[in-house]
């Protein structure tokens, strides 16, 4: 990787360890700010540079929200990077390590993901000479303070990115806010921070969120989530099911039993895939519950002897989803990562890669009533076909390689 240029704030994220720096006594650094601004990867070439300046057979923690994300976040563009600097980079995948040799000095960089509470269990008895925490905001709390726990060798740091989610965000309020108290140099990064970036580049991320997310991912603010969920999505966005031969056809399902339940068929043509069908069933409304076969041979309806490659189903609904497999049909259990999901949603509806056609009634009608709740969580109500929606966005970008679920975390 050639960098030809680089920000004021990208060459303090490189320096401010070094002897004789003015924040060299800093406990720990904090980037946070816009996607794109260039902080992951100053952030973690300085982070193995003082590694290996300070320190000889010692352990280190790369941290993200999974080791899959870490892996394709920060391992895989970074060690070209190092490697072209002079470091000797040996990646260990089964064992999720990567060996550091420079100068005569040796360290070891573990990876663990901590998107849940049983990830604090696996960083447990572990000693560490310093953390990287890339994308802090998107783990949990007891695993980010059990990581740091580990740090008891002389001369260990802290090292955390991120990018904004709310205000009463636990990381926020306990390291954002009290960075001087704890010693911590906080840097604070917008795009153009990152030199690499043409104005053209720029103006395509500005373009691809809108609302909390355009607050949070273009302007770097911890802003509160309020208002419609999809508050870009309106008429001009619904189409006619285009009179075309469909290379494939999958099935996205929220299961509901009181609850409603709610089905989408989608047809891919080209790289977009279409919302064609529908089916949505309210128990209250009608007064009366279907059973788990009965919703087998709702959804065998809406395929309407299509052949259907994948259905897309919430995990929780076990029942369901071992009916589905009984009566042939391939299923997969979908991500049900909220934020993540709904990030994915907008982008690929933005970017024309999902499309709602004027068929999906129930659909349209949810869009226009899913809203915010407090704590960065949307409301319980109106987002029985929006979760269905959500799971099938989020496979979509599994297929493709994880980019949408990736832009949407970075």
């Amino acid at each position: 990787m050639n960098i030809r240029r680089i920000s004021p704030k990208q060459r303090r994220v490189l320096t401010w360890w070094c002897p004789g720096s003015a924040d060299c006594g800093c406990d720990a650094i904090i980037c946070d700010g816009a996607v794109r601004s260039g902080k992951t990867l100053f952030m973690t070439i300085s982070f193995v540079m003082w590694a290996m300046c300070s320190f000889s057979g010692q352990q280190f923690g790369l941290c993200g929200k999974t080791i899959a994300s870490l892996r394709r976040n920060l391992i895989h563009p970074v060690l070209p990077v190092l490697r072209e600097l002079g470091f000797d980079c040996r990646e260990k995948i089964s064992a999720n390590t990567v060996t550091v040799q420079w100068c005569g000095r040796e360290n070891t960089f573990h990876l663990f993901g901590g998107r849940d509470e049983g990830s604090a269990a696996l960083i447990q008895g572990v000693t560490f000479a310093g953390v990287l925490f890339d994308e802090v905001a998107l783990q949990v709390r007891s695993f980010v303070q059990q990581a740091c726990a580990r740090c008891s060798v002389t001369g260990s740091r802290f090292w955390f990115n991120c990018n904004p989610e709310g205000p009463e965000h636990w990381f926020y309020r306990e390291w954002i806010c009290r960075a001087q108290a704890r010693s911590a140099l906080y840097l604070h990064f917008t795009m153009a921070d990152n030199p690499s970036l043409s104005p053209q580049v720029r103006r395509r991320y500005e373009s691809m969120f809108t609302g909390v997310f355009y607050q949070r991912f273009i302007q770097g603010k911890w802003v509160a989530a309020e208002g419609r969920v999809y508050d870009f999505f309106d008429a001009r966005m619904i189409r006619e099911a285009p009179q075309t031969d469909f290379e494939e056809f999958r099935i996205s399902c929220d299961y509901g039993t009181a609850n409603p339940a709610s089905f989408g068929l989608w047809g891919r043509s080209g790289a977009v895939w279409y919302r064609l069908q529908e089916f949505y069933f309210s128990s209250r409304e009608a007064g009366f519950q279907k059973t788990d076969a009965d919703y087998v041979q709702d959804l065998t309806a809406l395929a309407g002897g299509r052949t259907i490659t994948r259905v897309v189903v919430d995990p929780s609904a076990a029942s369901f989803i071992e009916a589905l497999r009984r009566a042939g049909y391939r299923v997969q259990k979908a991500d049900n990562d909220v934020l993540t999901g709904i990030r994915t949603t907008a982008d690929l509806l933005k970017s024309g890669r999902l499309v709602i056609c004027s068929a999906c009634a129930d659909a349209i009608r949810e869009f226009s009533l899913y809203v915010w709740d407090t704590g960065d969580k949307p409301r319980k109500e109106h987002d029985h076909a929006m979760d269905e929606i959500r799971y099938f966005a989020m496979s979509v970008a599994e297929d493709t390689g994880g980019f949408a679920a990736t832009f949407a975390e970075r």
